[in-house]
């Protein structure tokens, strides 16, 4: 890669241009100005980051020698808590205290509801999630499982009618009529200021009439009509012309409901980027977001047509005055965590850049497009989600850097906004007193099982052989902190101002399933949750309308909290004397998963995908996945559970399977036909066989090194 010296730095020639020629015109910044002030900072700040990484590593350590030392001992958990705190892993808590984020968009602050997560790279996904802010219950319904029988590409009358009878009775649970049900209304009108549904000839009102808020076209001849339920939307659509909507009693053609209230735009997880051109092609999409001109050709049924970004939704009210909805998903930008440093840029002392910085610093100068147009936020603020903190000495490292860069820019102080992902163990423990250092900023904390899965056996590798991995979804300190987070959100004053999310639905194609069990996330009082795709997003957007997350939250806020002690509970299993057969399951299990996701990223440079898991069910994998599955086979052939070559066995053999899981991609290369120059297969080794050295267990470092290889 070429480079460009610039004061103390050296950056990559497209960088630079990008920055000078994209970036910055519009902005008002003058470019020499801007990369002298960068010099200043990052290398300042990159000192600072350097040290807290060596801290983790020294905690580490003096944890991993107090676990040899105690083998054999029984375990005394008094002690161990006492130890942790001997070493400023677990920090003294302080006094109570509330949050006092302001500027915050409604999105954040006053909507609960599904969030999709979408890998920056790719301008497709980012415009379908971004225009996943509105989506058909019907469409969602048809084209799932969430609806029994065939799903065939021409339409189906009688399942038609099942999706129908589904709505129905959907709209009869959350927007009730005085009497009767929306199954029974022949007829719509809008009399006055009122909303009048013909039920059997007689007429009918909504209950709560309030939830009645506007109509598009006119009285005399409705389009739909505007219904808000627990701050969300529902558009109800009237067409006699339609296929749909001439069939139907009352002329409704479909039902649009609000659904991905919000998106995280990803540079991390879900992403394979490794050097200047990757990370130039996912800021490029940013700016596009920001300024609101990402577009792309796609190609549906032989047609080819520009994808861009949905306009706001037009509405009047009774009294003829006029409602705008936002038509786009509030979006956040998860930038990268604190360990991995990127060759884009080299410092003053010849090293690289640290990514997270140079991310943080690009994404708000992308941002500054949107605070003249106000594209995304309505407030003039940046949402930068930060992953992988380990305590509150790192994020305050973050509240420094996101001020440093509110300086040079000249924006106003917390205008750069910051989401704690609280996967790490060391921030789950000290969760109050990492939201305190960024008490001014925060806007959303939440979990999440497999970074938070990963970083538990690393933490304890020492310990033990854990349990199987099916099983740590029923132990003791998962479930504790699930409810940990939200007490501590809670507590703290999240309620009305802050998101407090849960994780992932990872099966794209078990949506009746979904349907089933993510209603636990608005029960649990979480006011987002993760979903894998836009429908995924309309079908868990109903879980909202039966569910008063903000009631509910009120009602959490006076249980008794759980308790720290259940969270520092290792997932040890209990002088296991496990069959071979079953070794070899759970083996295969984790090694089929690591492959099939590790060949996409390496050979394709694919960062999220959807993976056939040992049993061929789609599972949406990023780098989280590879996280635990590799620390957990790290950390039986570290306790000798299995051997080194009855590992190397497993992995070729489902190396062999994920070849034929992938045999109809015609840019895939096969793994077994020879193992030894696999750059793939000998990436998912190292990740295993290295597992037990890697900083946290992360697996970054290996990836970044073998995909840098195979460029």
């Amino acid at each position: 890669m070429s480079k460009i010296t610039k004061n103390n730095l050296k950056i990559d020639s497209k960088l630079y241009d990008f920055v000078n020629n994209e970036v910055i015109p519009g902005t008002n910044i003058n470019p020499d100005d801007f990369w002298s002030k960068f010099d200043k900072a990052v290398n300042e700040l990159s000192h600072i980051n350097k040290n807290l990484i060596i801290k983790r590593e020294t905690i580490q350590r003096k944890i991993n020698e107090w676990h040899k030392s105690n083998k054999g001992k029984n375990f005394d958990q008094k002690e161990y808590i006492r130890f942790l705190k001997s070493i400023d892993y677990i920090v003294k808590e302080g006094p109570d205290f509330n949050i006092t984020t302001s500027n915050v968009d409604e999105e954040i602050a006053l909507i609960a509801g599904p969030q999709l997560v979408v890998p920056v790279d790719n301008a497709r996904y980012a415009l379908n999630a971004a225009n996943a802010r509105w989506g058909s219950l019907y469409d969602a319904l048809y084209g799932t499982d969430v609806i029994s029988g065939e799903k065939n590409k021409a339409y189906s009358p009688e399942r038609g009618k099942k999706v129908i009878s589904y709505v129905k009775s959907f709209l009869s649970e959350v927007v009730p009529l005085t009497s009767g049900n929306w199954e029974e209304v022949s007829s719509i009108k809008v009399e006055k200021n009122e909303l009048i549904l013909f039920v059997n000839s007689k007429k009918q009102f909504l209950k709560n009439k309030n939830q009645f808020i506007g109509f598009s076209g006119n009285k005399e001849n409705l389009k739909s009509i505007l219904i808000k339920n627990n701050n969300l939307h529902i558009d109800i659509i009237i067409d006699s012309l339609s296929i749909i909507g001439k069939s139907d009693k009352a002329n409704i053609s479909d039902v649009i409901i609000e659904s991905a209230i919000s998106t995280i735009i990803d540079n991390e997880d879900s992403v394979a980027a490794v050097d200047a051109e990757d990370k130039i092609k996912c800021y490029r999409n940013w700016l596009g977001l920001m300024k609101g001109t990402l577009k792309t050709e796609m190609e549906k049924n032989k047609k080819k047509f520009i994808r861009k970004l949905n306009s706001d939704r037009n509405y009047t009210t009774t009294n003829g005055s006029k409602i705008k909805l936002h038509g786009r998903a509030l979006l956040l930008n998860r930038n990268v965590g604190h360990l991995m440093t990127n060759p884009a840029i080299l410092l003053k002392d010849g090293s690289e850049i640290p990514e997270g910085i140079m991310d943080a610093f690009i994404s708000t100068l992308c941002a500054l497009h949107d605070f003249k147009n106000k594209n995304n936020s309505r407030t003039n603020s940046v949402y930068i989600v930060k992953p992988k903190m380990h305590g509150p000495e790192e994020v305050e490292f973050t509240n420094l850097l996101f001020e440093t860069i509110e300086n040079i820019l000249e924006i106003q102080r917390y205008s750069i906004k910051v989401g704690i992902m609280d996967e790490e163990r060391r921030t789950t423990i000290n969760l109050k007193e990492c939201i305190r250092k960024v008490k001014d900023r925060i806007v959303f904390i939440n979990t999440g099982f497999l970074d938070r899965t990963g970083d538990e056996m690393h933490t304890s590798f020492e310990a033990g052989p854990m349990i199987f991995k099916g099983d740590m979804k029923k132990s003791l300190w998962l479930n504790t902190y699930e409810d940990w987070n939200v007490d501590i959100g809670l507590a703290c004053g999240f309620s009305g101002k802050a998101q407090i999310g849960k994780g992932m639905w990872a099966m794209p194609d078990k949506m009746a399933d979904m349907m089933k069990q993510k209603i636990n996330h608005p029960t649990s009082g979480a006011n987002c949750a993760w979903v894998p795709s836009p429908t995924a997003a309309t079908l868990h957007a109903t879980h909202y309308h039966q569910v008063d997350v903000f009631k509910k939250q009120k009602q959490i806020k006076s249980r008794t909290k759980a308790k720290v002690e259940n969270i520092l509970s290792i997932p040890l299993a209990d002088r296991p004397n496990w069959s071979v057969e079953d070794i070899n399951k759970e083996l295969e299990n984790n090694a089929q998963g690591i492959l099939g996701y590790v060949v996409r990223w390496i050979d394709q440079g694919v960062g999220c995908s959807k993976v056939p898991d040992f049993n061929n069910v789609g599972l949406m994998e990023d780098r989280a996945t590879l996280r635990i599955s590799s620390q957990h086979m790290a950390n039986w052939l570290h306790h000798n559970i299995c051997t080194k070559d009855q590992v190397m066995t497993v992995m070729k053999k489902m190396a062999a399977t994920v070849d034929k899981q992938n045999a109809s991609d015609k840019n895939y290369e096969p793994m077994s036909r020879n193992f030894e120059n696999s750059i793939a297969f000998l990436a998912a080794c190292d990740l295993v066989f290295k597992g037990r050295v890697q900083p946290s267990g992360y697996t970054e470092p290996l990836l970044h090194k073998r995909r840098l290889e195979k460029k």
